[in-house]
């Protein structure tokens, strides 16, 4: 049974992005059955272009991608979420809507907080670099999420082996 995973920032332009992509990415390269999607609550509607460029040089396949509402994901149409990941402050701080699981149990929350490469300083080549450098920290903690036995951790053993990424 695949694993949805569901990660949010605020406009779902950039870090989200990144991040969908990359866990994407790994779990097809080591035959993981897992599935990342992306969302905001309050989508930009654009994707950022370095996003795509850091994605695109890492040989991520960004056909499809775009920016979209977390409310894409609150019906029973919507993939059944296993884990929700927040990667900005903002979008820690919102009330999350319910996220449909497939179960009684909702999906496991967690914040994997990274600065808004956006706001790199240094003209183009300063925020390249930035979001370069934000693409490889976030495929480090997809690969640590990718290297846990999901379809075996309860809830509560789930949750607490996300912490423990999130403090790495």
């Amino acid at each position: 049974m695949t694993t949805h995973v569901l990660i949010l920032c605020t406009h779902n332009s950039a870090r989200s992005v990144l991040s969908e992509g990359m866990l994407n990415h790994w779990a097809q390269k080591l035959g993981r059955d897992v599935r990342a999607h992306s969302a905001g609550s309050a989508p930009s509607g654009r994707l950022n272009r370095f996003a795509l460029e850091a994605l695109t040089n890492a040989s991520v396949d960004v056909a499809g991608y775009r920016s979209k509402s977390w409310d894409e994901f609150t019906g029973p149409e919507a993939p059944p979420l296993s884990i929700v990941i927040t990667v900005c402050d903002s979008a820690a701080a919102e009330t999350c809507p319910v996220f449909f699981s497939g179960s009684e149990q909702p999906p496991v929350q967690v914040h994997w907080g990274y600065p808004d490469p956006s706001n790199a300083e240094g003209g183009d080549e300063g925020k390249r670099r930035a979001f370069e450098l934000t693409r490889q920290a976030i495929a480090y903690r997809m690969l640590q999420l990718l290297a846990l036995p999901l379809e075996r951790l309860r809830s509560a053993e789930l949750a607490a082996a996300l912490q423990t990424i999130a403090r790495s």
